[in-house]
């Protein structure tokens, strides 16, 4: 009986070992640990239902047949985003125009301020005597009503270089504001091609220059007319130069470059030969004329720091 009785008696390591089990902390580690496992299932299946929605967003989203073109989407073309910043970083950003039509086209530049117009910036209540429309460009956030006066034969001398299929394109130094607006009365008919802006100048001393090599037209096919030798400075050999016109109700220099210079400019493979024959001629015939200062031609000092604005 005494030896049975010893028999059933547990060790004490033992029984240490079966209390160690059972103690509130081991429980508690048990009870932490599922609770983690619990919240990385959760987070894992909402990972995982998160990928499938944007998924699904991403089909919605994106167009996949032309179906979805007539739908108004349009189609993002790829680009190396390296070589654009390295062409931004290392060559000049001005940019071509579009491509012509036909390759064999000639290109014609025309300023606009002074060769086929001129505008006054009003001042009060005076109004000019002769002027043929009115535009409100907004400049310095200020409204400033300005008075143009067509240059006499500038509607037939669009209209002819139109005709004759010359690729017209007005390139002046004036700001796009005021010098959009005067386009497009001046130009109902859609006549002009393209329009370049001060913003498509080259600054050189306070000087806005028009360079015509960097646009993508071949200089043997285009020419330039404009009243201001500093902006041809870089291409003189393209350049027309032309008297400026103010006011002089019978101006006829776009007359005579209809009849003397663009009728028989074709009978020239290169248009600076043509330039040459036709300058070496006298065929722009400049007038001597003193210069006006700026006060005189524009009345007062604020006016003519609208006129900076405008063209320099």
């Amino acid at each position: 009986m005494v030896s049975k009785a010893k028999k059933s008696r547990s060790s004490p390591a033992t029984h240490t070992l079966r209390r160690r089990k059972k103690t509130p902390a081991t429980a508690a580690t048990k009870t932490a640990s599922a609770v983690v496992a619990s919240i990385n299932k959760s987070i894992y299946t909402c990972h995982r239902r998160l990928i499938k929605i944007f998924s699904k967003l991403v089909r919605i989203a994106t167009p996949k047949s032309k179906s979805s073109i007539k739908k108004g989407y349009k189609v993002l073309k790829k680009f190396d985003q390296i070589a654009t910043v390295r062409r931004s970083l290392f060559q000049d950003t001005t940019t071509s125009l579009p491509p012509l039509i036909s390759p064999n086209q000639k290109t014609v530049f025309l300023d606009l301020d002074e060769t086929l117009i001129h505008s006054i910036p009003a001042t009060g209540l005076i109004r000019p005597t002769h002027y043929d429309f009115v535009v409100k460009p907004l400049l310095d956030g200020e409204r400033v009503t300005f008075y143009v006066l067509k240059r006499p034969f500038v509607d037939e001398f669009l209209r002819f270089l139109s005709e004759n299929d010359f690729e017209i394109v007005v390139f002046t130094a004036g700001i796009e504001e005021y010098a959009s607006r005067v386009l497009d009365v001046l130009d109902r008919g859609g006549l002009i091609s393209h329009r370049l802006y001060r913003n498509s100048c080259k600054e050189f001393d306070g000087r806005f220059v028009k360079d015509l090599s960097n646009l993508g037209r071949d200089l043997t096919k285009g020419v330039i007319v404009d009243d201001n030798p500093n902006s041809y400075s870089l291409q003189p050999e393209n350049a027309i130069p032309i008297v400026p016109f103010i006011d002089d109700g019978g101006d006829d220099e776009l007359k005579k470059l209809m009849s003397g210079f663009f009728t028989k400019c074709h009978e020239f493979e290169d248009l600076r030969d043509a330039v040459k024959d036709y300058v070496g001629n006298g065929g722009e015939d400049l007038k001597s004329t003193e210069k006006l200062s700026d006060d005189e031609v524009f009345g007062n000092s604020k006016n003519s720091n609208f006129q900076t604005l405008i063209e320099v």
